[in-house]
């Protein structure tokens, strides 16, 4: 990963906990977030006593290091969300100002937290498909806007090995948000994905959520692992 190639984008508890129909209960289990960038989901989660290990490629990189990069994109960002407001849906978030102020205060709060939680080791470098922890080691495994969603840049194959790779390291659930491509199309791997979890008897669902930023992202894919080996 050249860190001039990604553009810093943090979300915030309470979009996790919308996006993934989040419980206390859920908040108090041992989660793994896969994909979390810059996001203020781990910090959030940690001051309320959860225990949490986000993983990202970014992670490599250092505090100032992607600072920086937040402070180069953000401003463009900004620009093109004006431009293109009309492909959005305003109901969680209801104005551009709004979503930006959302975006930058969940990426301040990580950028202060960062070296702390890497250090606490809350922050990983690690990459799907491949993950460096062991069997069973969370309840709950978390992907947002990652799989799927880049169906134009990850082949069948690489979300099949990334989702098995979930399954493996979550003794009790994964979940997977959204399931719309970068287009706004169900991502043509949905039903072949479903297809190998179904054989080996993992039981899937999909739920329709209250959130919806992206039009149609309203649902995530819900994966129950307690069933396996």
């Amino acid at each position: 990963m050249k860190l001039e190639n990604v553009v810093p984008w943090g979300r915030n508890l309470e979009e996790y906990q919308n996006m993934f129909q989040l419980s206390e209960e859920n908040l108090h289990s041992k989660i793994l977030g896969c994909g979390d960038g810059p996001s203020s989901f781990n910090f959030e989660v940690t001051k309320l006593g959860g225990n949490i290990i986000s993983i990202d490629p970014i992670y490599q990189f250092t505090k100032d290091e992607i600072q920086q990069r937040v402070d180069e994109t953000s401003s463009v960002v900004s620009e093109q969300l004006k431009q293109n407001q009309n492909d959005f849906v305003w109901k969680n978030i209801k104005s551009v100002d709004e979503l930006i102020d959302i975006r930058l205060t969940a990426m301040n709060n990580f950028i202060k937290d960062y070296e702390n939680g890497k250090y606490e080791k809350r922050y990983i470098h690690n990459e799907l498909p491949k993950l460096s922890f062991d069997n069973d080691s969370f309840d709950l495994v978390l992907s947002s806007h990652f799989l799927f969603l880049y169906s134009e840049h990850f082949d069948l194959q690489f979300h099949i090995n990334s989702i098995l790779e979930m399954c493996r390291v979550s003794k009790d659930e994964v979940k997977i948000f959204p399931l719309l491509d970068l287009k706004n199309k169900k991502s043509e791997y949905i039903e072949p994905v479903l297809e190998i979890l179904k054989e080996k008897y993992f039981e899937t669902n999909i739920i329709k959520t209250d959130y919806e930023f992206q039009k149609g992202a309203n649902e995530l894919l819900s994966i129950k692992v307690n069933n396996k080996f």
